[in-house]
């Protein structure tokens, strides 16, 4: 992160000092470098109002990942999916907690669920912490992880389609076909790419201090009535039709949620909060309790990303404001409009990985715009792109931050892979349906 921090930033302060020097001076308006300054301090003050907005989220769900933990849903979770996360986490044993976490974040994120998936994902890079023998490195799993969620499948984009039907679109949820095979097409990239990159960038010699966690007994907490956190590591496994019925559950929520997904998506977080809680009471574990000692760990886990939201949403601010972006969306713009993403969508796509919010402005303001309208080629292109893309950099500073992880190695290049290839099929199943609207 040290030297893509440091080149956003200077790429940043030598176009607005180059705009700076050439442009002429204009009376009463703002020169280049004082728009920079002016937003470099707003970000800063975003990044740390962003945290303070996060607070009641993640203790509100890392409340309830305590209560699941507690309870021993996230070993009862990854034993029904094991096949399939075995194969892709071989280095995270079958029934460590971080399997759990990582399926309920990738649900999260399958639903739409953006709050509830950061709690999640947070609580299984802590987990994946846990097992990591070189403090400070990114492992193979977390790689593979983060390059997973910032690709996620994703079969119900609630905010998206909420903001189509604020726009007067007379099919909100059409996006839903063109985003799952975006999200798929991406997450199968993310997984070849996490894969093949890890080859080059290695994990290093192991510190000598370092405890080798990786073989280690996994410790069980104890909640309020001295319930195990976890179930026994020797407790067996499920049978495999077991496991082939909830994978067969899972895919055919694909149909329900392009069916039914408007109607069914805000039961999403009241039943979720119920069912966690319920999950609790029939384990024996006092809800109460564990829920309130889990969400003071989501307080402190809070406030320590500030920091590194300040550092990356300031060098996504200095970028936009300097002028880097319009030029290179201007050297590219020609290009792109051939094969079929135009001039229009291509800041969107551009935009998504390094700002959330700016994406989002984007396509409100291109779907809300009545030459375009939410339900043209370019403001289904748009819906996609913002529902099947992530804001890449954001996902990295906060998840690696709650860890304290310096040395990413191949996160970003995977995950970038992955948001390239989203973009790439976002514009073929939308060419193929809508290019004739």
């Amino acid at each position: 992160m040290n030297g893509i921090f440091f080149g956003i930033v200077l790429i940043g302060f030598l176009t607005t000092a180059w705009r700076e020097l050439t442009l002429p001076v204009v009376e009463g308006t703002q020169t280049p470098m004082a728009v920079l300054s002016s937003e470099m301090l707003g970000a800063a003050s975003g990044a740390v109002e962003l945290a303070i907005g996060l607070v009641g989220v993640m203790t509100l769900f890392l409340g309830l990942m305590k209560v699941a933990e507690a309870g021993g849903m996230l070993v009862v979770i990854a034993r029904l999916i094991r096949p399939l996360m075995t194969r892709l986490f071989p280095e995270v044993p079958p029934d460590h907690p971080a399997m759990g976490a990582m399926i309920l974040n990738m649900s999260a994120n399958a639903l739409g669920l953006g709050n509830a998936a950061t709690p999640f994902g947070i609580r299984a890079m802590q987990e994946l912490d846990k097992l990591n023998t070189r403090p400070g490195t990114a492992t193979n799993s977390m790689a593979l992880f983060l390059a997973i969620n910032t690709s996620s499948v994703t079969l119900l984009p609630t905010g998206v389609i909420a903001l189509r039907a604020a726009a007067g679109s007379s099919d909100p949820a059409g996006i839903l076909p063109t985003t799952l095979f975006a999200t798929l097409c991406a997450t199968i990239a993310a997984v070849v790419a996490a894969r093949v990159y890890q080859r080059f960038a290695p994990l290093g010699p192991l510190e000598p201090s370092a405890p080798n966690t990786a073989t280690a007994p996994i410790e069980n907490t104890t909640a309020g009535n001295d319930q195990p956190a976890d179930l026994p590591a020797d407790s067996g496994t499920y049978p495999v039709w077991i496991s082939i019925l909830a994978l067969g559950g899972v895919v055919a929520l694909i149909p329900a949620a392009i069916l039914w997904g408007d109607r069914v998506s805000p039961w999403i977080v009241p039943s979720l909060m119920l069912g966690f809680l319920l999950f609790g009471v029939m384990r024996g574990v006092r809800v109460y309790e564990v829920f309130v000692e889990g969400a003071q760990e989501g307080f402190q886990v809070a406030l320590r990303i500030i920091p590194y939201l300040v550092a990356i949403l300031v060098a996504v601010a200095m970028f936009r404001a300097s002028g880097a972006m319009d030029v290179l969306i201007n050297l590219l713009g020609g290009f792109t409009s051939r094969v079929g993403l135009p001039a229009e969508a291509l800041p969107m796509a551009l935009l998504r990985p390094l700002s959330g919010s700016g994406a989002y402005g984007i396509m409100a303001s291109i779907i809300n715009d009545p030459a375009i309208g939410p339900d043209s080629y370019v403001g289904y292109l748009v819906s996609t792109l913002q529902g099947s893309t992530e804001t890449t950099f954001y996902v990295l500073a906060v998840y690696f931050g709650a860890v304290r992880i310096r040395r990413i190695r191949h996160t970003l290049a995977a995950a970038l892979t992955a948001d390239l290839v989203a973009v790439i099929a976002a514009v073929a199943a939308c060419w193929f349906l809508f290019a004739g609207i």
